[in-house]
């Protein structure tokens, strides 16, 4: 039956001038100037029209394969039909960037000349005795879209509940594939017939401008409460007359509902898989793809006998499932550190997630959280399938219609992909859906693979690893250095888009106080492999001199024998020191790796205060503790140390308060403060609150730094002051660099002499045209000034 319905179309028995359908849009290409898009949409509005009506007529037995009578009221239906896909051409066009947008007076005109013949079909089925009920639906469905259509072209005018008038019929279709009473028909009325004559009268009006601003949505939505008062009571008729059988309205009070709902779920837990962004969870238009995958499923639904189709429509599932959580984790990825999640080795991480909700939120709620996100997770792998086989077997109860709909669609997806639309900008309207995710999985793990080995090549070219001690840093030599990053203390404390003037403030102020105590300062930029987060990525690329931007790159770094600044400050004399108050357990690459001389942590530095969040102790007790255990007394070896300074890592609440020096002894000083704080749930998700609690957090490390510094009096101290990345993207904006700021410190004026050729600027605040270098240039650069 196919084949003849296709041979129909194509011998013009039915549809009588395809020709004369493909000169409309020819002759409006020429005129008002057709878009691709336009192009598309009025040929994938044509075809959709010619499946319908063919498919509408040989069930009626009106054509067969050797003849039709299409009649002459079908004729001038599918005449005011082809003229509302040219308005639907147009309308599209209108849309687009790159197109002047075409006429008003095009679009009226054909949308008049549409509705006149409207009167015009229904009198000749009359006068020639060829009403039918095909004829009665094809005209109801030319009326329906050509109404969508202009509701859609008012809508970014009048408003996007225009749309309303456009969808109500459609509405209607889908609720009675769940209330079956609804498609029973409702004795004609004429006011019906005059109300949905109002609407193409009102929408057109109102698309010819000649309505006042004023007056426009008062006309709008008075045809909008006729159109619902006549749907409705059209609807009460058809449920007061439905079948009085007690099983049909068991079924309908019982199941209707409900599959309504588990149909719903379904069409969204599979669009979203299959159509949803990847990347930018406020990318609305990456939901307006056609996915490619979806078509082929159909089709296989249509197909395939029953019992390969379901094998088919779990199979499909379960992969659609895995997919969709790799999705969920890419978006939580991409929000939070700016890179989608690395499914080989991204998920120990998962782990560190979890004691930072612990940390944030508090035990419980982050446990809740955390078992939340697991429950989803397993949801979406066992309801996938389960919605996949629920639709294909809905489209397989539906054969004709959704082979139909196919059809219709692959031509619009391939036009679209031939024209390269775009739901969005980068968002191409022909998409490969799910199978382009897991072809991009694929290629991720093969792309892993050649970056593991051109790593081992880079890490293995390396110009100071046999470099004998006394060639190492005789520059610094007597002096005690210190590599201080600070967390997230990113370029976007300094220039927004959130408050920057308590950042700036601080560090202007230090500045100022740092020159009043004998201390020079330099700064500059450097741009960090990490966004958001996974701090160990920047200080391993800062120390090892190479990029290290992922986790796979650091195993492989941290397994070698990859020569590190510690190393070098080791191998020339200095005892090597790391401070990281956020370890809780024993580090192995602290001393395997890094080959420290002593590893400080939350556990042995004397604390006896309360944690703020995920800080567990506040950076002015860090600085002061370290200055107890390792710059006091004489005599001792120079000491080289890094420390990691976490006051200011997300959720950036509860913030400290700095207090005297003197007053800071086991950290008991601080009991009570958090408590006086701000609390993360009071700050978080509102943005703006979240970035002056951030930038309250910046300022506090910055001060409790050059409160250390200026206080400390010593002429051998020498500091490298930086940021290990951005803040996330909800502080530093979607489109952040990954640029942090440095400085050098010294009281020493040869310290800086050293570096005069770097053309860093003086103080602690680089201004935005301050030099850039990546960070795993700073290594050869900073061993090479001071060598």
């Amino acid at each position: 039956m196919r084949v003849v319905h296709l041979r129909a179309v194509q011998r013009g028995r039915v549809v009588g001038a395809p020709a004369l359908q493909l000169g409309l849009l020819a002759g409006l290409a020429a005129t008002a100037g057709l878009s691709a898009g336009g192009w598309a949409a009025g040929l994938t509005c044509l075809v959709g029209l010619d499946v319908l009506l063919v498919r509408s007529l040989v069930r009626a037995g009106l054509i067969g394969a050797s003849g039709t009578r299409l009649g002459a009221a079908n004729a001038v239906t599918l005449g005011r039909a082809t003229l509302a896909c040219g308005v639907a051409a147009l309308v599209v066009t209108s849309f687009s960037r790159t197109t002047p947008a075409p006429p008003a007076a095009a679009i009226v005109g054909l949308a008049v000349v549409a509705l006149a013949l409207d009167a015009v079909d229904g009198r000749v089925a009359r006068r020639t005795g060829t009403v039918s009920a095909v004829g009665a639906r094809f005209d109801m469905e030319a009326d329906a879209f050509l109404i969508l259509v202009l509701a859609g072209y008012l809508a970014p005018v009048a408003g996007w509940w225009v749309l309303a008038i456009g969808l109500a019929r459609y509405v209607l279709v889908a609720a009675s594939w769940a209330m079956p009473w609804l498609r029973a028909g409702a004795p004609a009325r004429s006011w019906r017939k005059v109300v949905a004559a109002v609407q193409g009268i009102v929408l057109v009006a109102a698309a010819s401008g000649v309505l006042p601003a004023a007056l426009l949505s008062v006309v709008l939505a008075t045809a909008l409460a006729l159109l619902a008062w006549s749907f409705g009571t059209e609807a009460w008729w058809l449920w007061r007359h439905r079948d009085p059988s007690p099983d049909v309205a068991r079924r309908v009070r019982g199941r209707a509902p409900l599959a309504v709902a588990a149909t719903g779920t379904a069409v969204v837990l599979v669009w979203f898989a299959v159509a949803g962004p990847a990347s930018a969870p406020s990318a609305a238009g990456g939901y307006l793809r056609l996915p490619l995958d979806v078509l082929v499923v159909a089709g296989l639904a249509v197909a395939l006998p029953d019992r390969l189709r379901a094998a088919m429509a779990v199979g499909v599932g379960g992969l659609l499932g895995l997919l969709t959580v790799l999705k969920l984790l890419d978006l939580g990825s991409t929000t939070a550190v700016g890179r989608p999640f690395d499914p080989l080795t991204d998920w120990r991480y998962l782990g560190s997630a979890t004691g930072l909700l612990r940390d944030s939120l508090g035990a419980a709620q982050g446990v809740a959280v955390a078992v939340a996100a697991l429950v989803l997770a397993g949801g979406v792998l066992v309801l996938m399938p389960l919605s996949v086989l629920r639709l294909t077997t809905l489209a397989a109860r539906r054969r004709a219609g959704t082979a139909a709909v196919v059809s219709v669609l692959g031509v619009g997806w391939t036009l679209a992909a031939a024209l390269g639309l775009q739901a969005a900008p980068g968002v191409p309207v022909a998409s490969t859906g799910a199978a382009g995710l897991a072809v991009d999985q694929v290629r991720l793990v093969r792309a892993d693979r050649r970056d593991r080995e051109q790593f081992a090549r880079e890490a293995r070219v390396d110009a100071f690893r046999d470099t004998p001690a006394d060639r190492l840093l005789t520059g610094l030599r007597g002096k005690d250095v210190l590599l201080v990053f600070v967390e997230s203390y990113g370029r976007a404390a300094l220039e927004g888009p959130g408050p920057t003037s308590g950042v700036v403030g601080a560090l202007d102020a230090g500045t100022q106080r740092l020159q009043a105590s004998g201390y020079a300062s330099a700064s500059a930029f450097l741009t960090s492999p990490t966004f958001g987060g996974i701090s160990w990525l920047a200080h391993s690329t800062l120390q090892s001199g190479t990029w290290v931007d992922s986790q796979r790159r650091y195993d492989d770094l941290v397994a070698g024998d990859r020569f590190t600044l510690s190393q070098a400050f080791g191998r020339a004399g200095w005892r090597t020191v790391s401070d990281v108050p956020s370890n809780r357990q024993d580090w192995p690459p602290g001393r395997s790796f890094y080959r420290y001389d002593q590893l400080y942590d939350a556990r042995n530095v004397g604390y006896r205060g309360p944690s703020f969040s995920y800080a567990s102790m506040p950076d002015q007790y860090t600085l002061a503790a370290f200055r107890h255990l390792e710059l006091t007394g004489r005599p001792r070896p120079p000491v080289m140390a890094e420390i990691d300074l976490v006051s200011s890592h997300t959720p950036w609440a509860p913030v400290p308060r700095m207090v005297d020096p003197d007053a800071v002894g086991d950290g008991s000083v601080y009991d009570g403060m958090p408590a006086q704080g701000q609390a993360p749930g009071d700050v978080w998700p509102d943005v703006a609150k979240v970035r002056a609690a951030y930038a309250t957090s910046i300022a506090y490390s910055l001060d409790a730094l050059t409160s250390f510094v200026a206080g400390s009096g010593d002429d051998d101290l020498v500091l490298v002051v930086l940021g290990d990345h951005q803040p996330a993207s909800i502080v530093s904006g979607a489109r952040a660099g990954h640029d942090v700021p440095v400085s050098i410190i010294a009281r020493d004026p040869a310290v800086l002499d050293r570096v005069a050729s770097w053309g860093w600027q003086p103080g602690l605040r680089p201004s935005p045209s301050a030099p850039v270098w990546p960070m795993d240039t700073f290594r050869d650069r900073f061993l090479s000034a001071y060598r």
